[in-house]
């Protein structure tokens, strides 16, 4: 059984790695940044903490099935959510896909009764979901990344040479 220090240093961990990985995407422009990968790492590592934990028995073949289909599912349900707002093709929603997907996972682990990782995992999400707008934005202004009142050009355009 993995005790409290242990499932916050791996959720922490994860979503630390996660949000800066979103830091590194948004501060070259792209359309997913801190928070939305943060989110999304805590999510997958909150399933995998659950999997590959000494009680990893309490999930059968059958419920590891459903536990696929239900993110599948809601992958479908989340990428509803991601809207092209406007003539400039400006991706919105990411984050909220996120935490559609993160709240099936929530209910996975609740289904399953991991009170300790649902706990853990709900302070990390609600951290993220506070701060984590303007830590991305301080972050952004102290590490120089692209304005956002800069243009994006229209997909395919000669001028869409950007850095990946």
């Amino acid at each position: 059984m993995l005790d409290w220090t242990e499932i916050a240093l791996r959720l922490g961990v994860a979503t630390l790695v996660g949000g800066l990985i979103g830091l590194n995407r948004d501060l070259r422009g792209k359309p997913i940044g801190l928070k939305t990968l943060g989110l999304v790492s805590l999510a997958t590592a909150m399933l995998l903490v659950l999997v590959h934990s000494d009680e990893a028995k309490i999930v059968s073949d059958a419920g590891s099935r459903v536990m696929q289909g239900i993110l599948t599912g809601i992958g479908f349900l989340g990428a509803g959510v991601i809207v092209h707002a406007g003539r400039h093709f400006r991706v919105r929603g990411l984050t909220s896909a996120a935490c559609t997907w993160l709240a099936a996972c929530i209910g996975i682990v609740c289904g399953l009764g991991q009170w300790r990782v649902v706990i853990i995992a709900v302070v990390i999400t609600f951290a993220i979901l506070t701060v984590g707008g303007r830590t991305e934005r301080w972050l952004h202004k102290k590490l120089g990344g692209k304005d956002e009142t800069e243009q994006e050009p229209h997909p395919g355009s000669s001028s869409d040479n950007r850095p990946t």
